[in-house]
């Protein structure tokens, strides 16, 4: 067996620079910007280009994964802020996404309940079990709040999920901006969701890196633009995927199109 020559300070700083870099948040200045729809798609999405995946349901009291998803009532983080289970305990496979996912609790405040203490615990404990994956895709709550700080915090990579909207377009700005100050290294990347065609969101993308230019030290990438589908509420009344259920759909190929480019990143 071989053993590292290098020095334990050296080895924490690797150790440091890999944590999160799989690791990816998905948010949104407002909520009903189709946040949690966009992180349980792209996880199937991902999971289609072969890379093994886990979904972390961040956004406590509502569970709206488990709504989306149809899954039963299984063992969530609530088993773990209780100190009934582990972190790994709680996995559960998603079979017909071919990922695995950590569910949230649904009608109770759950990770809000955590100090600040025992949320970088948590956080801790699942970048250890990040290792075992490719991707790690974090629905976090719209907005920010501890849990979105700390969790947040910890990846390298976060998604914002914007619609055409002016009410989510100026929310998303101010989120943009407090995530640019306080995480200045974090790579921020923009979804336009919910628009009629392309170019209606490129025009979307223009105002905001335009207004984030001028007032923040950068803008955020644009990684892509999903189209209005009226076959995405189906879907989530079916409680499936639209990548299942209408895999031909633009919504669908938007998605595994935005997949593919995380990939190659």
């Amino acid at each position: 067996m071989q053993f590292s020559t290098k020095p334990s300070s050296i080895l924490a700083e690797e150790a440091e620079v890999l944590k999160g870099k799989n690791m990816i948040a998905v948010t949104s200045g407002t909520r009903g910007c189709g946040k949690t729809w966009f992180a349980v798609n792209l996880a199937q999405a991902l999971s289609m280009f072969k890379q093994k995946v886990l979904l972390f349901d961040g956004d406590s009291g509502l569970s709206n994964t488990k709504v989306q998803l149809g899954l039963d009532e299984v063992n969530d983080l609530n088993a773990v802020i209780f100190g009934n289970r582990s972190l790994n305990q709680i996995i559960h496979d998603y079979d017909k996404g071919r990922f695995s996912i950590i569910t949230s609790n649904s009608g109770s405040s759950g990770l809000s309940m955590m100090s600040i203490g025992r949320l970088q615990i948590l956080g801790d404990d699942l970048a250890i079990i990040a290792q075992n994956y490719d991707k790690v895709i974090l629905d976090m709550r719209a907005g920010i709040s501890d849990t979105s700080k700390v969790l947040s915090g910890m990846s390298q990579n976060i998604i914002v999920i914007c619609t055409d909207a002016p009410q989510s377009m100026t929310d998303n700005y101010g989120l943009i901006k407090i995530l640019a100050s306080r995480y200045p290294k974090l790579k921020i990347n923009l979804v336009i969701n919910q628009v009629n065609n392309i170019s209606a969101g490129l025009r979307t993308y223009d105002i905001m890196e335009k207004a984030c230019r001028e007032f923040l030290p950068a803008a955020p990438l644009l990684l892509g633009v999903i189209r209005q589908d009226t076959r995405v509420r189906d879907s989530i009344r079916n409680q499936s995927t639209i990548i299942n259920r209408y895999p031909n759909s633009e919504a669908s190929q938007d998605i595994l199109a935005i997949a593919q480019r995380i990939i190659i990143a």
